[in-house]
């Protein structure tokens, strides 16, 4: 269905709304380091989950965007839904958009923030564009066409060919500690991140090492690029990564399930669970790192509200 669509249309509209978003991000970025605006909300009563007034008037300025443009698409945001909004997923074209991944990071002044948007068509994401205002990288892809880091830099960085991806051992991984601090959630994650890195001998993996950077769109980022083997995490959102997911399969790398049950098919983008691998030589080579993430990952619960139409729980 996406075939019958202009995508690189879509994909133009979607960088330059990232970047007007992206403005804004960094214009609120200015005057809360110089001690002016912007309030910061905790949201579903957790202290870990924060909002700020910029979220809400990115979303906002997105979405109006959107519909000025593209009366006909549906739209999926993530202060939206925090609202109250119910979702529905169709096969009709559909945005998908976080504001301000990386919220935490904003509200600290860290630069580790992201506008993320991407598009569906038929379910499946096809456009994604995830920008990083404060550092001036912007990530963009559209199926079929690529992946590029600034709208030149082909993506991975190695080129023509990525470094031979082997065992886990020689892998750095990407993980947050997310926003469910409950022990069920938080100690099975701390023990998966233990597993990954301590030594063969004691029933480890010893991977290189591990990567945070607050934020799942950035993360997945760099696996596109190429600097960082393998992302799981469990517990963030759709919003989170559909853009990035299409950025990630366009530079060769695969997202699947991050879920406990093994699966290669492509991940459902609403499982909450989700596990990238960069781009390699052949997709075996990916498979069997993800098969040695499989054999280690835990049953992790990640309850949500059912998705017409999209992801049952």
């Amino acid at each position: 269905m996406a075939e019958t669509h202009d995508l690189t249309e879509f994909l133009s509209f979607a960088i330059t709304l990232a970047q007007e978003a992206g403005k804004m991000i960094k214009d609120a970025t200015e005057n809360r380091m110089s001690g002016t605006g912007n309030q910061f909300l905790v949201k579903y009563d957790n202290p870990t989950d924060l909002v700020t007034e910029t979220d809400q008037a990115v979303e906002k300025y997105i979405k109006k965007r959107l519909a000025e443009t593209y009366p006909d698409h549906r739209f999926i945001g993530e202060e939206t839904m925090a609202e109250g909004v119910d979702a529905v997923f169709t096969d009709e074209p559909t945005w998908i958009v976080d504001p301000i991944d990386g919220t935490t990071n904003f509200v600290h002044g860290h630069p580790f923030v992201a506008v993320s948007i991407g598009l569906t068509i038929g379910k499946e994401p096809v456009v994604g564009v995830v920008y990083c205002p404060l550092m001036n990288e912007l990530f963009s892809a559209a199926k079929g066409h690529g992946a590029f880091l600034n709208q030149s830099i082909r993506l991975p960085f190695f080129q023509p060919t990525p470094p031979p991806l082997g065992d886990l051992s020689q892998c750095v991984v990407a993980t947050e500690a997310g926003s469910d601090r409950s022990p069920e959630v938080i100690d099975k994650k701390i023990e998966t991140i233990h597993t990954i890195l301590k030594q063969k001998q004691h029933n480890g993996k010893e991977a290189h090492s591990i990567r945070c950077t607050g934020s799942a769109a950035i993360n997945l980022c760099t696996v596109a690029k190429g600097v960082v083997d393998v992302y799981w995490e469990v517990g963030c959102w759709e919003w989170d990564v559909v853009a990035a997911i299409v950025i990630v399969r366009e530079s060769g790398g695969i997202v699947v399930t991050g879920s406990h049950q093994p699966d290669p098919a492509p991940v459902n983008i609403f499982s909450r669970k989700y596990l990238a691998i960069r781009a390699a030589q052949d997709e075996n080579s990916q498979l069997n790192v993800a098969q040695q993430m499989w054999d280690i990952i835990p049953e992790i619960t990640a309850p949500r509200k059912a998705v017409p139409g999209g992801f049952e729980p």
